[in-house]
């Protein structure tokens, strides 16, 4: 669930993107993306992620009216979408099996009603994130066979699966605290990787499964802590800064990528092993109000911390990229239609490695 900061979004008019196929010399051009591509058009739209032979995207939406997300399925040219999970509960963070033929999600649907109610806004915060009692559920690729493989009155969801198909990676707040763990496919063996105070969610694995990485936020100060303390204690989450981290996949050699001060999340790996591509806010820097504001591009940055580089380069959210497996294209969500500014939707690139695309 890579879903922190999704609501943010109902709050920021944004202005128009910039071309979808702007000239070489356009100092606001996507780098080594070309022919972006919007699949999606209807509600709000986030984390599409590919399936294992790069044919099919895997999301989250609200469309059709929905009051809360389902998970649908999709070809990467955005035909036959198709919807599968239970039409009733909230639904998240969603990702193929690599043999194609299963999926897996977070779902509130073993709950009664449909959407769980949603947490008071503390006084003064801007945003909260709602952390729903979900639980990680397997089914088929068309949505039968639904098994519920974890049983957690507290927020299990965000799973990733790793490439050999033995393990998921995810984020729990099953300890009082909300930390990243390590299962076997079936739910079982549950272990856990990280236990500092503090914020450890959207974890990845790298493509051979040796390396996890994921973004975390450690309160520092007596006044953070009680903050943080009140957040798991109500099971909500505020806009804190975040950073990304690396670890290996036992939960040793952790190492910090980033300190910047901003909200620097949603990461996912370039199918090579040596970059990590991310979404942050460190380029909209309100000097006035001495805070990061609202505008998230995608950045790469190789394993060891260095390299950084800027890919997208516009005025809208850019966020939940996944390169396919193959690495000749990434998707994407953003609110880059301009006669929806504030509404999400799932778009899909070609990947050049050349500064600009050509």
């Amino acid at each position: 669930m890579k879903k922190i900061l999704f609501i943010l979004l109902m709050f920021v008019l944004f202005n128009n993107p910039n071309p979808t196929n702007p000239s070489d010399d356009d100092p606001s051009v996507d780098r080594h993306m070309e022919n972006v591509t919007q699949l999606t058009f209807e509600g709000d739209n986030g984390e599409a992620y590919f399936s294992k032979d790069d044919t099919k995207l895997i999301f989250q939406s609200n469309r059709g009216g929905e009051s809360c997300d389902k998970i649908w399925v999709m070809n990467i040219d955005g035909s036959g979408k198709q919807r599968v999970s239970p039409d009733h509960g909230a639904h998240t963070c969603s990702f193929f099996f690599p043999d194609g033929r299963k999926v897996l999600f977070a779902s509130t649907s073993h709950m009664p009603g449909d959407c769980p109610p949603k947490p008071k806004l503390p006084g003064g915060a801007r945003y909260m994130w709602p952390l729903y009692a979900y639980d990680i559920y397997t089914a088929n690729a068309d949505g039968s066979d639904l098994k519920r493989i974890t049983n957690n009155p507290k927020y299990d969801a965000e799973p990733i699966i790793s490439g050999d198909g033995k393990k998921i990676v995810f984020g729990s707040q099953r300890k009082g605290d909300f930390d990243i763990y390590i299962m076997n496919v079936d739910g079982s063996n549950v272990k856990r990787l990280t236990d500092r105070v503090g914020y450890d969610g959207g974890p990845w694995f790298s493509p051979d499964g040796k390396k996890i990485v994921w973004r975390a936020w450690y309160p520092q100060t007596e006044k953070e802590r009680a903050q943080w303390r009140e957040c798991m204690d109500k099971d909500y989450i505020l806009s804190f800064p975040l950073d990304i981290w690396v670890m290996d996949a036992d939960g040793s050699a952790k190492r910090r990528l980033t300190d910047n001060g901003a909200t620097n999340w949603s990461p996912s790996w370039h199918p090579d092993g040596k970059r990590i591509i991310f979404s942050s806010n460190m380029d909209d820097w309100r000097k006035a109000l001495k805070t990061f504001g609202h505008n998230f591009e995608l950045y790469l940055i190789h394993v060891d911390g260095s390299g950084l580089e800027r890919i997208t380069y516009n005025n809208v959210f850019d966020s939940f990229p996944m390169f396919s497996n193959d690495g000749k294209k990434i998707a994407f969500a953003a609110n880059r239609n301009p006669t929806k500014p504030r509404a999400t939707d799932i778009f899909i690139a070609d990947w050049n490695e050349s500064e600009y695309p050509r």
